[in-house]
């Protein structure tokens, strides 16, 4: 009788502090229009050859199964493993290929498929005469071959493939034979922590070198994990041929990286080396880079990287060892690499950042400096022995740099052809058009004295790409032709052939799939289509959409893309409720943070992670609003963070208010990662939401100590910026609903799961409105259908409790 009544007592006090227990909830399902969206067949991926000739179909579902999620998985390094099959265990299978000729309307089906196909890793030979690609099966990988012509598949081996560190196969030049990653013939058997007995305590040290790190996920943290990840990342490398006829090449190692020289007599292999850490993932590890021939014999060990656990601070700090090591594009066998300056140290004062060296196979003569450059190194295309295009940035100040340099002539002057914020869009020259030279390298395109230029072409009206001339000799530019589409997005991508004027583009209109073409700008509106994808989102077709601009109070023009239900009457206005989908950018100037990529014209493609299904349901949305922080001159971004939020969410508001077709009152914000920390802070600091929605975000700074996003000051220099930013530290302020949503197994850095648990803890509490959903097997990207479809329902439930019901 004394515990019925305690009971009782019990449930009263919950009753009267509305304090409810867990939930136990099965999946559930959205409501039929919003399924009926989110359950479609998507495009297949498209690999086309450097002919134009052919084109590599894969076709996939729009999600993976729960059970798909549902396997034995290690996370190691910064890797997530299936031990069992030994590939990523985040890797997304195609489940059919199919070969088409751009010529052909309708693409061939591939005869010989394995049954019920796991396929990833599809690569056409340098001869694109074949393709291969690994097929998951239950117990390992397999590697199979694809004839193009004709269009039929076989298995090459069943040796148990090793895909842990990426791709397991490397082709050979000659396209005959491709070099494989196997597990080894006597591999140890992995070590089960839960059956282990530790032999000691873990300890790591500091030796008293600062060494700032973010906040990684999936690190190694035991002597076990040393042991395990060795285990899984070692393999042998065979040879094979493609009558399946294998040998080995390499013995067992820890094989990160192949490459062939584009001659192909030389191979690059790049290999783990211990010691390794429990703070930096293994791309930091100690690591050597050997040079060998194509018989495997040694020819050079051309670097000898030490464990990174030790890197100055800041986003253009980098290693100070030779760095970005790779094989010149338009030469036989020449190793091109980056070394630092001002060692790696972003605020030492030096005149050049970086210097960039050229070295010769077979390393016989030491490397030959051929550019300096003032900033950090970013990119270099390769023309010929003359001609090469070098760019450099700085973070700090968002600018770019590119020269046009002899590599040969070092002591010819470099020619600065751009210098630019390159963040300023509507400024962007473009990017050098490329081309399959005579050792299967990309190079740039030379006619004469010609390089070509293909541009984005955003403007302040829209985007019309083209293409342009430019001669490297005289500077002088010639438009060829740019788009003049004003009802639909033209993309332009690469050349078919240059002296024709065909060119590879794609078309799409609201309403119109995106699909590929063939453009010849020689010949006024000759257009051939490709492919052939229909619109799988025909019931979204009489939905309003139009890109919005509007100014916030300190007068950064801002945009976002509206969208009104397909019946909605906009002579009447009945006031709807308005969900707004945002991520915040950091910018260094209004100008840039101003400009927008949004176009009206774009094909309608609704997806889990917008709001855009809602639309169905009687709502107003405004997708990918945007957000700009902006920190000009001296002053970083995020000095103003919470007031800039409020700007841009004030106006976007007043923006689709000022239209008369929403209900201010009833507007629901929502956003993912770094969107989910804006949410949350919108809904604490500001009146002006009724509810908000943030997924997978990380919520207090602290936990992410040593910068986050783009914020490179760290927390012991700018406490109270860390500490403000935080909605964690405000979570006595937060009374405005929250539908809080994470993945149970978050991979990205500085948003562990555990930052959303924690923050709904404070809030519950505190006494706040929040409900906490924590998706089973899910990373930082949702995947699996049972999981998407309850978020969805979620979604709905939360959003009409909260707006709808809110009228």
């Amino acid at each position: 009788m004394m515990n019925q009544k305690f009971l009782l007592l019990c449930a009263s006090v919950l009753a009267h502090f509305n304090i409810s227990a867990q939930e136990n909830l099965g999946y559930q399902k959205p409501s039929q229009s919003i399924l009926d969206l989110a359950d479609y067949a998507p495009a297949p991926a498209t690999i086309i050859d450097s002919r134009r000739e052919n084109m590599l179909l894969s076709y996939r579902s729009a999600y993976k199964s729960l059970d798909d999620l549902n396997h034995e998985e290690m996370r190691l390094g910064g890797l997530r493993i299936n031990p069992v099959i030994n590939i990523s265990s985040t890797i997304t299978y195609a489940n059919n290929l199919k070969v088409k000729s751009l010529t052909a309307k309708e693409p061939t089906q591939i005869k010989g498929l394995p049954q019920n196909p796991k396929i990833a890793y599809v690569a056409f030979s340098p001869d694109e005469k074949t393709a291969a690609f690994t097929n998951t099966t239950a117990t390992g990988l397999e590697l199979w071959l694809v004839d193009i012509a004709t269009a039929t598949a076989r298995r090459l081996t069943k040796l148990p493939l090793n895909a842990n560190m990426g791709s397991p196969f490397e082709w050979f030049p000659d396209s005959r034979r491709l070099l494989i990653s196997v597990m080894p013939a006597k591999r140890a058997a992995l070590i089960d922590p839960k059956q282990t007995l530790p032999i000691g305590p873990t300890i790591s040290v500091s030796d008293g070198n600062k060494a700032p790190n973010r906040t990684y996920q999936d690190l190694l943290k035991n002597p076990t994990d040393e042991a395990n990840f060795e285990i899984l990342t070692t393999a042998e490398l065979h040879e094979i041929d493609l009558s399946g006829k294998s040998k080995l090449f390499k013995p067992a190692d820890m094989y990160t990286s192949l490459s062939f020289s584009p001659d192909g007599n030389y191979l690059k292999i790049t290999t783990l080396a211990k010691p390794f850490s429990y703070f930096v993932p293994y791309s930091r590890f100690a690591q050597k880079v050997n040079v060998y021939d194509k018989k495997g014999a040694l020819i050079k060990l051309v670097n000898d990287l030490p464990l990174l656990e030790v890197m100055p601070k800041g986003f253009m700090a980098v290693s100070k060892y030779p760095r970005n090591m790779v094989w010149r594009a338009d030469a036989p066998a020449t190793l091109f690499y980056v070394q630092a300056l001002d060692g790696g140290d972003a605020e030492n004062k030096v005149d050049f950042r970086d210097e960039l060296f050229l070295w010769d196979a077979p390393f016989k003569v030491s490397p030959r400096s051929f550019f300096k450059t003032p900033q950090r190194f970013s990119d270099i295309e390769w023309a010929n022995d003359q001609l090469a295009v070098v760019t450099d940035y700085w973070y700090d100040t968002r600018n770019a740099k590119t020269y046009i340099i002899n590599p040969t002539k070092p002591e010819t002057p470099a020619r600065k052809i751009d210098d630019r914020n390159y963040q300023d869009i509507y400024s962007d020259i473009g990017t050098f058009a490329k081309q399959k030279n005579k050792y299967g390298y990309y190079s740039l395109i030379v006619d004469g004295d010609n390089f070509y230029l293909i541009g984005d072409g955003y403007t302040k009206e829209g985007k019309f790409p083209f293409i342009d001339e430019y001669n490297y000799k005289t500077e002088a530019k010639k438009r060829l032709y740019q788009s003049t589409y004003t009802d639909k997005v033209e993309n332009l991508y690469s050349f078919v052939d240059v002296a024709k004027g065909d060119i590879f583009c794609m078309l799409q209109s609201p309403t119109e799939y995106p699909n590929y073409y063939v453009r010849n700008i020689k010949e006024k509106d000759k257009l051939t289509q490709v492919t052939y994808t229909k619109n799988p989102f025909e019931s979204l077709g009489k939905v309003h959409k139009e890109v919005v601009k509007y100014y916030r109070k300190d007068g950064v023009e801002l945009s976002g893309t509206l969208y009104l239900p397909a019946d909605y009457d906009r002579t009447k206005k009945e006031k709807l409720p308005l969900l707004i989908w945002a991520y915040p950018r950091e910018f260094k100037d209004k100008n840039s943070a101003g400009q927008s990529t949004a176009n009206s014209n774009a094909f309608t493609f609704p997806n889990y992670g917008s709001f855009l299904y809602w639309v169905t349901k009687g709502y107003a949305v405004l997708d990918n609003a945007s957000f700009p922080i902006v920190g000009e001159g001296t002053t970083e971004p995020n000095d103003n963070f919470l007031q800039q939020l409020e700007y841009n969410a004030e106006a976007a508001i007043n923006a689709v208010d000022s239209m008369g077709y929403i209900d201010r009152a009833r507007v629901g914000i929502g956003g993912h990662s770094y969107g989910a920390f804006m949410t949350a802070n919108l809904l604490t600091h500001t009146k002006l939401f009724a509810c908000g929605i943030a997924r997978s975000g990380a919520y207090n700074r602290t936990l992410t100590p040593f910068g986050f996003q783009s914020e490179q000051r760290n927390f012991w220099e700018m406490p109270q910026m860390y500490a403000t930013m935080s909605p964690f530290n405000s979570a006595d302020k937060m009374k405005t609903p929250m539908l809080l949503v994470h993945g149970e197994a978050d991979n990205n850095p500085g948003t562990f799961t555990l930052q959303s648990e924690r923050y709904f803890q404070a809030l519950k509490g505190l006494g706040a409105p929040v409900r906490l959903v924590i998706l089973p097997k899910e990373s930082h990207g949702y995947v699996a259908r049972e999981n998407i479809l309850h978020l969805l329902w979620e979604q709905e439930q939360f959003l009409d409790k909260h707006l709808k019901g809110s009228k």
